[in-house]
């Protein structure tokens, strides 16, 4: 099929376009990369943009290796990521398969009242005198137990269960199935897209988390690493991290090891993207809100 002088032009602007958009999207991450590995005196007196790195050194990355908060933090998030994550699939799969079936008792209300909190919840502080009078406050429970489940989410999964053919549920019962198998056996392995994009979901939320941490707890060894890089950027506290750094020295340094602490905090989902990439578009689309 012959193209005009017109489209061609208009897929060559689109594309440039698109390109430059990449470029302005990817740049803040190298400015952060290159100058977490630059040297830096260097890096105190550069101003304006960073284009490539200048006197490499990894001494950053090894004084925020051996800081002890970073390392705690790391294990910290690590527990919240694993444990809130598998506990939000858990609730969601559970709430989305009972909400998905025909003949389930008052899910319409039922439905209602869980997108009602969409868009209107308690407040900060209700919500923190119920967490206090369960006992949750100053402890892990605090950040996994309230967040166990997401409407937005519960609605993308319930949807997806609702494309599973009627037919293999029927089957199964047939064979003496319960529910919690047909769930577990017959649904949850059918519908892997969704519960990829689920698990994006809810671990990047874990990862980035913060608020939660800074409101309900107290004792920093509980802090996940989000709360440590927030103290580090917001407070410049990079003086544990400079033990035996000299004094005239401390202030580059300090800079370079917020962007050390930076690019350690985001790597990991960085590297986990890839893996469950493939799942996202799909998973959102059979999850999609369908009139």
């Amino acid at each position: 099929m012959h193209r005009s002088w017109g489209e061609r032009l208009f897929d060559v602007s689109n594309s440039l376009l698109l390109i430059l958009l990449s470029l302005l999207t990817l740049y803040p991450f190298v400015y952060v990369l290159f100058a977490s590995i630059s040297d830096p005196t260097w890096i105190a007196q550069v101003r304006g943009l960073i284009w490539y790195p200048k006197g490499v050194t990894l001494e950053a990355y090894r004084l925020v290796f051996l800081n002890p908060s970073i390392i705690t933090g790391y294990l910290n998030t690590l527990v919240y990521v694993v444990l809130g994550t598998a506990l939000n699939i858990l609730m969601t799969s559970l709430g989305a398969y009972a909400l998905s079936r025909k003949h389930v008792m008052w899910k319409n209300p039922v439905m209602f009242m869980i997108v009602f909190t969409m868009f209107f919840n308690g407040g900060l502080i209700p919500t923190y005198l119920l967490i206090n009078d369960l006992g949750m406050v100053d402890s892990r429970l605090a950040l996994i137990i309230p967040a166990a489940m997401s409407a937005y989410n519960l609605i993308i999964m319930r949807t997806s269960f609702q494309g599973v053919p009627a037919s293999l549920e029927e089957s199964a019962k047939l064979d003496g199935a319960n529910d919690f198998t047909i769930l577990f056996h017959v649904i949850l392995p059918l519908s892997m897209p969704v519960v990829a994009v689920m698990i994006l979901f809810y671990g990047v939320a874990h990862w980035n988390s913060w608020f939660s941490a800074l409101i309900y707890l107290r004792t920093r060894d509980l802090y996940p690493l989000q709360l440590i890089l927030r103290e580090i950027l917001i407070t410049n506290s990079t003086d544990t991290m400079m033990t035996g750094v000299g004094g005239s020295d401390k202030i580059p340094i300090g800079e370079t090891i917020k962007y050390a602490t930076i690019i350690v905090a985001t790597v990991p989902i960085l590297v986990l993207y890839p893996f469950l990439q493939k799942y996202f578009v799909k998973g959102v689309m059979i999850g999609a809100i369908k009139g």
